[in-house]
């Protein structure tokens, strides 16, 4: 299987279609809608991905929130369950990391909570640090945050992030 990542609107059907999917998830888990902050919209989200198959099926998807002219939060990633272990989350995330360096950005930050290890395990695989609850989640029990940073491009060797491959 290949894995496509596309740019897409926050309001593409695949992009609505898998932000559906990723928040009855964590409502099952929370046992019910519950965000810390301000829900991601269309206006606030820089940028939106949506990995498909050969088949124009949608597996994942990731977006990044711009907090400053330094860095952006990662919003609503996620995986369709069928599809987890394949890879395709990491492509999305590599993805992600690419953006924030072409943005300028020197790091990534993100929000998950207790109750979802698996988030945890993969970040921390991933290569991202866990910071202090920052902003919307500091004072939230359920959170936990991790950052990345960025590395800069180093021609000579066509790095575009620390990791990227």
């Amino acid at each position: 299987m290949t894995v496509q990542i596309r740019l897409v609107e926050w309001d593409d059907p695949a992009s609505v279609e898998l932000r559906a999917a990723q928040r009855a998830e964590i409502e099952g888990r929370y046992g019910g809608p519950s965000e810390p902050g301000p829900v991601p919209t269309g206006l606030d989200v820089t940028t939106f991905f949506v990995a498909f198959d050969d088949d124009g099926t949608p597996l994942g998807c990731g977006g990044l929130r711009r907090l400053d002219d330094t860095h952006a939060e990662i919003k609503r990633m996620f995986v369709h369950p069928d599809h987890r272990g394949s890879g395709v989350s990491t492509a999305i995330l590599r993805r992600l990391e690419q953006f924030g360096h072409e943005a300028g950005w020197s790091r990534l930050v993100l929000e998950t909570g207790l109750l979802q290890p698996d988030a945890i395990r993969f970040y921390t695989r991933e290569g991202y640090t866990r910071i202090p609850n920052f902003g919307y989640y500091a004072d939230s029990d359920d959170s936990v945050c991790f950052e990345r940073v960025l590395v800069a491009h180093d021609p000579a060797a066509d790095v575009v992030c620390e990791g990227c491959e």
